[in-house]
C-alpha cells in the first residue's frame, strides 16, 4: 500500500502525518516541541538564514523533517508523495531557494545585492531536488503557492477550510500562531495581512511555556474558592488538573493529571481570570509575590504578562489595520474564525473578552490546524495545487504589509502602551481617534461559539501521537582561551548551551541545541563572555568573513 506524508512547517514547530493513499486513513502523527532553526519567531528564522547562510538553515529544517519521517514509522520504499504547507519563509528554507527578497522590502537594496525573487508558485518536485531529504528520489514533493511576502500557503489553508470564501457577512479568519496570518472578507474582496505576534501564543517566551502536548495546561477557569487548571492528556484532550489559589499557590484539590507547563491558550485564560479576579492590574500582577500559581508548580510572572501582551496587542493592531484598509468599522465584523493550535484550544469567550477577537462578532468558529489539513489534502489530491495557484493570484492585489503600514505602527504603539504601561482605555480611545483608526468598542454580549474540532489535529491515526522533544541538529565547538566561568550558560534564557563535556584541558568544549537557541535576536552568550572568545558562528562552521 502506498503512503503519503503531510508536513506543516509551522513557525513554532513542525507537525507531520503518515497517510494511506488508497483509503485516506491517517496512520500516525508526529509533532516537534520546537522549531529547529534558532529564533523565537519567523523574522528570527529569516535573519538567521541571512546571517548564517541559507544552507545551514535548510540543513536544520530538513533534519527536523527527516526526524518526523523516521518517527512516523513508514517504510521509505512505500512513500510516494510528501506535501508541505507553511508560510513563504518556512517553505523557502525547506526548498532552499533565495530568501533575501523576503528580508528586504526596499527594491534598491535588493538590486544592490543582486537579489532576484524566485518563483513561489505551486510546484511538484522529485524528492532528490530537496537536498538531504530522506525519501527515495522518485517520490514527489508538493509545494503550494504563496500569496505575497509573508502570506503563504498556510493563509490559503485557513481561508479554504474555514469556508471564508462563501461567507456573505463581513468575516475575519486568523491563524493564532507566531506569524498570525489574517484575512478579512468584505463583500467580494479579501484583505490579507500578517503580524509577527511572537511566540507567546504558542506557549514560548513564557517561563513555564510549552507547545500543545501532554502535560500542558490549556485552560484555567474559576471554580469555587480557586481556579482549576485543565491539562492535556496523551490524546491532547483537556482533563481536570489541580484546583489552586492563584495568589498563594495553595492546592485546594488535586486533579486527575499533573501539569508540566502551560500553552498559549492557558496563558490567555489565565490573563482573563487574573483580570476578572483583580489579581492583574496592567501592567502589574497584584499577588503577594508578584506571581500567579497554577497546577504542578507552574507560575506566571510580570515578564510573562508583558510577552503575552505583545502578542495579544499585535493581533488587535492587525485587525484594526485591516478594517482601516477595507474602509469599515470594527463593529461591522460579525463573524470570526480561529485557526491553529491556539485558536482551537483557547476558550473563545475569554479570547474575545481580552481583545484577540473583534469585540462585536456574533459568531466564532474554532477550526483546528488548517495548514496540516491542507498538506494532508494535497497528498491525496495533487490536482488541488492548480486551484490554490488560481486563488493565490486573485488575492495578490489586496495584501497589506503591516511592517510598512503607518496605521499598524500607530495601533501597535497604543497596544504596547496599554499592555506594558497600563494606559487607561479613555486615553487609548482618544489617541486612536487622533491616529484616525477605526473605533474599538469594548466587548459586548456573548458571541455564539462553535468548536468545529475538539483538538487542533482532529485525527491522530491508529498509532497515535509522538512528540519529538529534541529537534534538529546539535552542534559542538571548542573555544581556546575559555576560562569556563559559566556566564554564557547562565545568561542563555532558553538553556541551549551545555558545558558538561568541557574541562580546562579541552579548551572549552561546548554543546549547542539549535532548537533552543534564540539566534541573532539574542546573542547574550557572546556579549557576556569576559574573554570575548565565545562565538555562535563557530558552532555552525561559519567564518567571520562569511557574514
Amino acid at each position: 500500500m502506498p503512503y503519503g506524508i503531510a508536513i506543516d512547517l509551522g513557525t513554532s514547530g513542525f507537525r507531520g502525518q503518515a497517510i494511506e493513499l488508497d483509503s485516506g486513513d491517517v496512520l500516525a502523527t508526529v509533532i516537534t516541541s520546537r522549531h529547529p532553526v534558532p529564533g523565537a519567531n519567523v523574522m528570527d528564522h529569516l535573519n538567521f538564514a541571512v546571517d548564517f547562510g541559507l544552507e545551514i538553515a535548510h540543513d536544520l529544517v530538513v533534519s527536523a523533517v527527516n526526524q518526523i519521517i523516521e518517527c512516523l514509522g513508514v517504510s521509505l520504499e512505500k512513500v510516494t508523495r510528501l506535501a508541505v504547507c507553511g508560510n513563504p519563509i518556512q517553505l523557502s528554507l525547506f526548498e532552499e531557494i533565495e530568501i533575501r527578497d523576503l528580508a528586504y522590502a526596499g527594491e534598491r537594496k535588493k538590486r544592490a545585492l543582486g537579489v532576484v525573487s524566485p518563483s513561489r508558485d505551486a510546484k511538484v518536485l522529485p524528492a532528490n531536488q530537496i537536498r538531504g531529504l530522506a525519501l527515495l528520489p522518485a517520490a514527489e514533493v508538493y509545494i503550494p503557492p504563496a500569496v505575497r511576502h509573508e502570506i503563504g500557503a498556510d493563509a490559503l489553508a485557513m481561508m479554504i477550510f474555514s469556508g471564508l470564501l462563501d461567507r456573505s457577512e463581513i468575516t475575519l479568519v486568523t491563524d493564532y500562531g507566531t506569524n498570525a496570518e489574517m484575512a478579512l472578507k468584505v463583500g467580494d474582496e479579501i484583505f490579507t495581512g500578517s503580524c509577527a505576534a511572537g511566540p507567546a501564543l504558542e506557549g514560548q517566551h513564557i517561563n513555564y511555556g510549552m507547545l500543545a502536548a501532554p502535560g500542558a495546561i490549556s485552560d484555567v477557569s474559576a471554580e469555587g474558592p480557586g481556579h482549576r487548571s485543565y491539562v492535556l492528556d496523551e490524546s491532547l484532550i483537556p482533563q481536570r488538573g489541580d484546583l489552586n489559589d492563584l495568589a498563594r499557590g495553595t492546592v485546594l484539590e488535586k486533579g486527575t493529571l499533573n501539569a508540566t507547563g502551560i500553552t498559549g491558550t492557558g496563558v490567555v485564560a489565565l490573563i482573563y481570570e487574573g483580570l476578572r479576579a483583580n489579581l492583574i492590574r496592567l501592567p502589574e500582577i497584584k499577588a503577594g509575590n508578584g506571581l500567579l500559581h497554577l497546577a504542578g508548580g507552574v507560575t506566571f510572572s510580570k515578564r510573562d504578562l508583558e510577552e503575552a501582551g505583545k502578542a495579544i496587542g499585535a493581533l488587535r493592531a492587525g485587525y484594526l489595520t485591516l478594517a482601516k484598509e477595507a474602509g469599515i468599522e470594527i463593529k461591522d465584523i460579525q463573524c470570526a474564525y480561529m485557526a491553529g493550535a491556539s485558536g482551537t484550544y483557547v476558550d473563545a469567550f475569554k479570547a474575545h473578552q481580552i481583545g484577540m477577537v473583534p469585540p462585536a462578532v456574533k459568531k466564532i468558529y474554532q477550526i483546528g490546524n488548517t495548514s496540516l489539513a491542507l498538506a494532508r489534502q494535497l497528498v491525496r489530491q495533487p490536482a488541488l495545487l492548480s486551484e490554490l495557484q488560481d486563488l493565490a493570484g486573485k488575492l495578490r492585489a489586496r495584501h497589506c504589509m503591516f511592517g510598512m503600514s503607518k496605521d499598524f505602527a500607530n495601533a501597535y504603539l497604543l497596544e504596547l502602551s496599554f499592555w506594558g504601561e497600563g494606559m487607561p482605555w479613555e486615553q487609548y480611545w482618544k489617541l486612536a481617534k487622533t491616529f484616525k483608526l477605526p473605533e474599538l468598542p469594548l466587548p459586548g454580549g456573548v458571541p455564539e461559539i462553535h468548536r468545529v474540532v475538539s483538538r487542533d489535529i482532529e485525527v491522530l491515526g491508529q498509532r497515535g501521537l509522538h512528540v519529538i522533544e529534541q529537534v534538529g541538529n546539535v552542534y559542538h565547538a571548542f573555544f581556546p582561551g575559555c576560562q569556563l566561568c559559566g556566564l554564557c550558560v547562565e545568561e542563555c534564557p532558553e538553556k541551549a548551551l551545555d558545558t558538561s563535556e568541557a574541562s580546562e584541558n579541552s579548551g572549552g568544549l561546548f554543546c549547542l541545541r539549535a532548537d533552543r537557541c534564540n539566534g541573532t535576536a539574542c546573542l547574550r552568550c557572546e556579549r557576556v563572555c569576559p574573554e570575548k572568545v565565545f562565538s555562535l558562528r563557530k558552532f555552525l562552521g561559519c567564518r567571520q568573513e562569511d557574514r
